[in-house]
């Protein structure tokens, strides 16, 4: 039916208690009768609201510890039946049925016992089975029965039954419909993804994704393209969780290149202040300093070009101090762990500026799957968490690297992981000072980040390019020499890659003749 129905009586059933009394009351005082079952209806009762047991309707108590309490055919056949077939309602005459027009479910909190580490019995026994059995139902069912599963919605049911006399109307109806199916694919994909997780199923026959709307963006990549944010529920700290204390809404870009340097940062912890800078999902400078402003004005320097309009991420508190330093040029998206309050005065005279605080870093060493859609499909992989340590480290050459060399190699290497292939980063005293990304050849990229460091010579007034004494990192192994030499023709004196090469002899002897000192990773970093 098409038609606005009205609401005559709800089954509430909810473990999410947010809002509960004012909805009810509310519902109560349009002339609402009222079922529930366990603690849903013992919160009511004390409320003083008149509330029906569904163990009444059902002629069956609660039992099995709660998991059997609203799978029987008194409550599903209330959901179910067509108000307009005949067939329907004389079975619900002859078999005492009432219907019920208004369906309030929110679930068991499964993804909530996952994520504070319950163990594996817990998160079992957190499984809901009546409720998105129950919400299934209903919301076949729209033609006649409303369906709320979210407590942000019921705000609008009551404006919606104001609106109508106290009925439903069917656009609304078939609006909450498809949010309760979302929202219990969502529920079954949490379900399924933990307990491959816990049987040690990596890649399970079938997978499952699911997301909450954030926002609706103006648009995507592109104007001409539509685009939203959704968020998978849960916790790590970034963009996703982030709180914004100013500026615009956040675009598509804005959320794609924020969340790359704040991964960026975190790979360096909190040890020694650390600024990364972006521009299209690669960095354009990273550097540490003794202090905060400091790291921010040598990441600066590694392009000042491109750092207009850049995103700026760091590892430590914002202070007044580096909000000045930053404010001097337009940045689209400042991103922190916190922001003191001098820090957002300074901020707040650049109302463009989007600030966002996240209360912490996210650990980059975490286990977490990352997926990407393709014509017909998704690709799955862990994330990238590699990491090394001075130990994982073969030196190839005749000679070993410096103690300061072998920090910026890893400092570079790094950063290496989060530029994209083919990924050449020159370091020089824990600063980038060329970066080469995305380009088709390893040459070119060794080249291009050989020239950005020109260019950082003339716009600091140098002497000579930073490139000489630098260091130099290569996400993948060098084919040929070419590039190795390219690097060391613009004074690199040490080279971290992966190794693995047919050709990696000819590079240690090109190497070797230049007197470089180079280490093999075992592990490469391709970003694609």
């Amino acid at each position: 039916m098409t038609r606005p129905i009205p609401l005559t009586r709800a089954l509430i059933s909810v473990s999410d208690k947010t809002g509960l009394l004012d909805f009810a009351k509310a519902l109560a005082a349009r002339g609402v009768e009222l079922l529930s079952t366990g603690g849903t209806a013992k919160t009511l009762r004390e409320a003083g609201l008149s509330v029906r047991d569904v163990a009444e309707v059902t002629g069956f108590p609660e039992m099995m510890d709660g998991r059997v309490k609203t799978l029987h055919p008194a409550v599903h056949g209330g959901l179910l039946a067509l108000r307009d077939n005949q067939e329907h309602l004389a079975a619900m005459k002859a078999h005492q049925i009432e219907a019920i027009d208004l369906l309030v479910v929110n679930l068991y909190p499964f993804e909530e016992t996952v994520a504070k580490g319950g163990d594996y019995a817990e998160c079992i026994e957190n499984i809901d089975i009546g409720g998105p059995a129950m919400i299934r139902a209903a919301a076949k069912n729209h033609a006649f029965v409303t369906t709320v599963v979210d407590v942000d919605d019921y705000a609008a049911v009551l404006a919606e039954m104001d609106e109508n006399d106290g009925a439903i109307g069917y656009p609304f109806r078939q609006k909450l419909a498809q949010i309760a199916y979302a929202r219990t694919a969502a529920y079954d994909a949490a379900v399924s993804t933990w307990m491959a997780g816990a049987i040690g199923e990596e890649t399970p026959r079938r997978r499952a994704f699911a997301g909450t709307l954030a926002q609706t963006l103006r648009y995507g990549e592109n104007p001409h393209q539509s685009a939203a944010f959704y968020l998978d529920g849960t916790d790590r700290p970034g963009v996703a969780t982030a709180k914004q204390l100013q500026g615009k809404e956040l675009s598509y870009n804005n959320i794609n290149d924020t969340d790359a340097a704040f991964e960026l940062v975190a790979e360096f912890g909190t040890d020694k202040p650390t600024v990364a800078i972006i521009k299209h999902a690669n960095p354009c400078g990273v550097a540490t300093g003794d202090t905060v402003i400091e790291a921010y004005k040598r990441a600066f320097d590694c392009d000042r070009t491109s750092a207009f309009g850049g995103i700026i991420a760091l590892n430590k508190p914002l202070d007044a101090a580096t909000a000045e330093e930053i404010t001097k040029i337009f940045s689209e998206v400042i991103i922190a762990p916190s922001v003191e309050e001098a820090a957002k005065e300074v901020i707040a005279k650049k109302k463009n500026v989007r600030l966002l605080e996240t209360g912490g870093l996210p650990d980059p060493m975490a286990a977490i799957t990352t997926y990407r859609q393709v014509a017909g499909g998704f690709l799955v992989q862990g994330k990238d968490n590699g990491a090394i340590t001075p130990d994982d480290l073969k030196v190839v050459t005749k000679r070993q690297p410096t103690q300061a060399e072998l920090q910026d190699l890893l400092f570079a290497w790094k950063v290496a992981k989060h530029v994209k292939s083919n990924a050449i980063i020159y370091v020089k005293d824990g600063a980038t000072v060329g970066v080469g990304a995305g380009q088709m050849s390893r040459v070119d990229s060794t080249r291009i980040a050989a020239r950005k460091a020109q260019d950082m010579m003339e716009a600091c007034g140098m002497d000579q390019t930073p490139t000489k004494g630098s260091v130099v990192a290569s996400d993948a192994f060098f084919p040929f020499a070419d590039g190795l030499i390219t690097a060391a023709e613009a004074g690199a004196t040490a080279i971290i890659q992966p190794g693995g090469s047919m050709r990696d002899q000819e590079v240690i002897d090109a190497a070797n003749e230049r007197g470089l000192a180079m280490v093999f990773t075992g592990m490469r970093h391709f970003r694609h």
